[in-house]
C-alpha cells in the first residue's frame, strides 16, 4: 500500500506481486483482496509457469471518511478438472484511516480577543509572553526580573529579554452531530459538510499558529483539548475521521456542558444545522466573559432536498409544503435570534462552497 492514512479525495495506490516458487505451473488462481472501503477492491484470474512472477498496479480513489480495513490476500487455486481446490490467505491485514476533506478558506477571518496577545505587534514588548525572541542592551527602567543570565554572561554586559505578543487567541470547536437535525446523503449531506467545515477551520486556525480544541456530540460525546501544532492536526483528524451524525444530546446542552472550557480571549464556532434558538442564548452570555464567537449554519432543508447526482435541487417546495414552511419560519425566527445578540453567523447551503460561505 502506498499510504496507511490519506483525505477524502486521494488514491490509494496497491501493488501486488505473485511468485510461483514452485516447478509446476498455476494453471489457474483466483486473488481477491477482501476490504470495506466503498466500492471493494478488483479481484484478478491469472496463471503463472514454473518460477514464474506477476505483479500488478491497483489504483482506488478514497471516497468516504473513515477507518477501514484491508484484510489478507485470498488466494484460491486447483486442478485444470475442477475437482480439487485449495485456498490461503496471505499476508496480513492492515487499517486505512481516510480524513475528512480539507477546503481551503483564504477569507476566512476570526476575530481577534480583547487581550494582550490577540493579535500580531509590529515592534518588540517587555510584557511576559511565551514568545520570547532575542535580548539587547539593559537600559534604566527594565526590570531585573528580565535579565537573560546565560547572554549576560556571554556578551559581558546585562542583557535582557524581548517578546512578542502570541499572534492569535485559541478557537474551541463545537461540532453539534445530533440525529434529529441532519438531513442529506453521502458527501452533500449536513454531516459530512459540517466535519469538513470544522476540518476546514481547524486546518485554518493551526496555520496560523492557534491553539485549537474541539468538542463533538456525536455517539459519545468526545472531547480533545486545545492545542497547536502538527500532533494536535493529527488528532483532530483522527477524531472527525470517526464520528458520525448519530448523537442524542441537543446542542444548547452541549454548550452549556462546555462552556467551563472556554476562558477569555478564546474564540467559540459553532458548526450546526439545528434550527432550535435554545442554543443561542447559551452561546451569546460568552460575549460577557470576553469569548468571541462564530456560527456556522447548515441549510438542512437544501441538503435534504439536493440531487447529489445532477448536482442541483430535487425541486422548488410547493405552495402547500407544510414542511417547507415550517422549516422557513424555524431559520427567520433562529436569524433574528442570533442578529439580536449581534452573532457572527455563516449560512451555509447544499451546493456551495465552503470557501465562499465562509468568507468574511
Amino acid at each position: 500500500m502506498s499510504q496507511l492514512h490519506g483525505r477524502v479525495g486521494d488514491q490509494l495506490r496497491l501493488t501486488y506481486t505473485l511468485r510461483n516458487a514452485s516447478r509446476a505451473p498455476k494453471v489457474w488462481l483466483e486473488v481477491h483482496n477482501p476490504t470495506n472501503l466503498p466500492g471493494g477492491l478488483p479481484g484478478r484470474a491469472l496463471s503463472l509457469g514454473p518460477r514464474a512472477e506477476r505483479s500488478w498496479l491497483v489504483k482506488t480513489p478514497l471516497t468516504r471518511r473513515g477507518h477501514f480495513r484491508i484484510e489478507p490476500l485470498q488466494i484460491r487455486t486447483g486442478d485444470p478438472f475442477g475437482f480439487f481446490e485449495a485456498s490461503a490467505a496471505v499476508g496480513q491485514g492492515v487499517g486505512l484511516v481516510v480524513y475528512p476533506r480539507v477546503d481551503r478558506l483564504p477569507l476566512w477571518r476570526l476575530p481577534a480577543a480583547s487581550i494582550e496577545g490577540s493579535h500580531a505587534a509590529p515592534e518588540r514588548t517587555l510584557q511576559t509572553t511565551p514568545l520570547a525572541t532575542t535580548v539587547r542592551p539593559y537600559a534604566p527602567g527594565d526590570s531585573f526580573n528580565r535579565i537573560h543570565w546565560k547572554s549576560t554572561a556571554r556578551h559581558g554586559e546585562i542583557q535582557v529579554k524581548e517578546f512578542d505578543l502570541e499572534q492569535t487567541s485559541d478557537v474551541w470547536l463545537f461540532l453539534d452531530l445530533e440525529r434529529r437535525v441532519q438531513a442529506g446523503k453521502g458527501e452533500e449531506s449536513t454531516v459530512e459538510v459540517a466535519i469538513r467545515a470544522a476540518a476546514s477551520i481547524a486546518d485554518r486556525a493551526l496555520l496560523e499558529n492557534r491553539a485549537v480544541g474541539i468538542t463533538t456530540s456525536g455517539h459519545r460525546a468526545a472531547v480533545l483539548p486545545a492545542d497547536r501544532g502538527g500532533r494536535q492536526h493529527l488528532k483532530i483528524m483522527q477524531l472527525l475521521a470517526a464520528v458520525d451524525g448519530d448523537g442524542s444530546t441537543p446542542l444548547a446542552e452541549t454548550l452549556v456542558t462546555g462552556l467551563g472550557r472556554l476562558r477569555r480571549g478564546m474564540t467559540a464556532v459553532v458548526v450546526t444545522s439545528s434550527l432550535d434558538r435554545s442554543w443561542v442564548r447559551p452561546l451569546a452570555s460568552l460575549r460577557g466573559r470576553g469569548v468571541a464567537c462564530i456560527v456556522v449554519v447548515l441549510d438542512a432543508r437544501s441538503y435534504a432536498t439536493w440531487d447529489s447526482g445532477r448536482g442541483r435541487p430535487i425541486g422548488q417546495a410547493s405552495a402547500g409544503d407544510s414542511g417547507g414552511l415550517a422549516h422557513e419560519q424555524a431559520a427567520k425566527a433562529l436569524r433574528h435570534a442570533l442578529a439580536e445578540y449581534d452573532l457572527d453567523v455563516h449560512w451555509v447551503v447544499a451546493g456551495q462552497h465552503l470557501a465562499e460561505a465562509l468568507a468574511r
